[in-house]
């Protein structure tokens, strides 16, 4: 596989697949139908590790998206008054259900929780053009996941099928082997 194509999934290898089974036992390094079943099943592992590392990415998505892009609406609210003179009235929320009532007066600076106990005051401007950064590089990050899971459900199916084949290789030529 091409380097560019594998760098197009996030470095996950491609499987390929074994069409002819008895041609690709009868390679130096397939010896042994066990070994290449080992080779094959941690492989798999490898890509169920993968998938589980990419769905949580993609959980955390989901919740940060929609987060980004309220507050990207909130100051491009903001934005749109920042010539008045009179004070916001809005709910603010506190904790998960908790909200509570606030008079903001007109400014022009808005702080940002930026995580890990870290919050940066910006102007108005600023803050859009950081959150508006952000929500497009979450928005692409997020289609990229998406991409590389299903590529990555092809490699676990391909890597089953191989694995299914090779077994069944295995069977039929240990009960040829018993016959007479």
């Amino acid at each position: 596989m091409a380097a560019e194509e594998q760098k197009a999934h996030g470095g996950i290898p491609q499987m390929p697949f074994v069409e002819d089974v008895e041609a690709y036992m009868k390679e130096p390094e397939h010896d042994n139908a066990e070994k290449v079943l080992r080779k094959l099943d941690e492989q798999y592992q490898k890509y169920k590790f993968m998938e589980f590392n990419l769905q949580q990415k993609k959980t955390r998505l989901k919740g940060q998206i929609p987060e980004i892009k309220t507050t990207l609406d909130i100051i491009q609210h903001m934005q749109s008054r920042k010539g008045s003179s009179e004070p916001m009235e809005t709910s603010f929320m506190m904790s998960d259900n908790l909200y509570a009532k606030a008079t903001v007066p007109p400014t022009d600076k808005v702080c940002l929780w930026l995580g890990a106990n870290v919050m940066l005051e910006y102007t108005i401007d600023d803050a859009e053009a950081l959150l508006s950064k952000n929500h497009s590089a979450a928005t692409s990050s997020m289609a990229q996941v998406e991409k590389d899971l299903e590529f990555l459900r092809n490699q676990l199916t391909t890597t089953e099928v191989n694995m299914a084949r090779v077994y069944n290789w295995d069977v039929r030529r240990r009960q040829a082997a018993k016959l007479p």
